[in-house]
């Protein structure tokens, strides 16, 4: 585990909500698919250099960054860097295999994660969230295909 984490209460539901409705992966949701989202995440702050994802190890959450910035690595080369309103560590818990990358903070960051069962949550009740999810797989496996 890294950096603070924060289980929503119900009181912090509308709070979590206002924040992610400026996030882009939730561009376009209603208030009540913010909410609920709100209800299925986890708060969590990471500090710089905390490792979020373990290349080699199995998924047991992804997140959506809020803010700050991280670089995403394949067998230790930097492949990419991502920020607010990216969504890592989802790729693993689709495809139900190894994380295929790590992910360091690289300055301090807000993140909201979503464990297995809130991530197939997600893409159950939510089409947004299962089209967002993807088109973000399929970029990342385009892009995976051209840097080979």
């Amino acid at each position: 585990m890294f950096g603070k984490r924060n289980k929503i209460d119900s009181g912090e539901v509308d709070d979590l909500a206002e924040t992610l409705a400026g996030v882009a992966f939730f561009e376009d949701f209603s208030r009540e698919e913010l909410r609920r989202v709100a209800e299925l995440a986890e708060e969590v702050e990471a500090t710089e250099g905390a490792k979020l994802i373990d290349q080699g190890r199995v998924g047991q959450e992804c997140y959506v960054v809020l803010e700050g910035q991280a670089g995403v690595y394949m067998a230790d080369e930097h492949v990419a860097t991502v920020g607010p309103g990216t969504m890592v560590g989802e790729m693993s818990l689709v495809e139900h295999r190894p994380r295929n990358a790590s992910v360091v903070a690289e300055t301090p960051m807000k993140l909201v994660a979503f464990d297995t069962k809130a991530f197939k949550t997600l893409l159950q009740e939510m089409p947004k969230v299962h089209d967002r999810v993807m088109a973000t797989l399929a970029a990342r496996l385009k892009n995976n295909a051209g840097a080979s």
